[in-house]
């Protein structure tokens, strides 16, 4: 599990098909990594495969199946590319942002952005099934980042992005026509699973 505070953008170094997956190999600040343990890459929960101290830099390996690559952008991904990271939260960190697991829900498609002051606004547009889940200043993560929904749009959400998160993000290199990985709150999930059949019900007897 994840905040959505993402601490480093890892750089990658390469990409490759192997009996994993597809392989990724990525340049990092943290050195006590431990082989096994979860990351969110670019907000996919991925596992460490292995991981070296070389030169002065960290870096591990990760794998993504044919399932997580049918749901998310890594297919694209290519040596040279920033991705923001988080290690895995531990009992008692600082929740700072939201309860995030890391499970993409889909890929949607940034339709604008624009200087506003000294924000960065940020629209997206969502698949038609996420576009219910999401609530005025609810929350919402972007490419592994935890942030809040600034406004509703017919068919999306605008993300305000303040100056600090986007000097330490990817996002502020976003443009329109970029895909991006979404994961709506998933207290928002749970609650539309619980209530869909009796919304159902309801419609029904209309």
């Amino acid at each position: 599990m994840f905040t959505g505070l993402v601490d480093d953008v890892g750089l990658v170094t390469s990409v490759q098909d192997g009996d994993a997956g597809r392989e990724l190999r990525i340049r990092c600040r943290y050195a006590d990594l431990v082989d096994g343990e979860s990351i969110s890459v670019n907000g996919v929960c991925l596992t460490v495969r292995e991981h070296a101290i070389v030169g002065d830099a960290a870096e591990f390996t990760v794998a993504a199946v044919v399932t997580t690559l049918g749901r998310t952008t890594i297919g694209s991904w290519r040596a040279g590319m920033r991705l923001n990271l988080e290690r895995a939260m531990r009992l008692g960190d600082r929740l700072g942002g939201h309860l995030v697991l890391g499970h993409v829900d889909d890929v949607a498609v940034v339709s604008r952005t624009a200087e506003q002051g000294d924000a960065w606004l940020i629209d997206v547009e969502l698949p038609p099934a996420l576009v219910p889940l999401m609530a005025m200043h609810g929350s919402i993560t972007l490419n592994g980042v935890s942030l809040t929904v600034n406004a509703l749009l017919p068919n999306g959400v605008q993300l305000s992005i303040i100056e600090y998160t986007r000097r330490h993000t990817t996002l502020g290199d976003l443009a329109a026509g970029d895909g991006v990985h979404v994961e709506a709150d998933v207290l928002a999930k749970h609650v539309a699973r619980l209530v869909a059949p009796h919304l159902v019900g309801v419609m029904q007897h209309e």
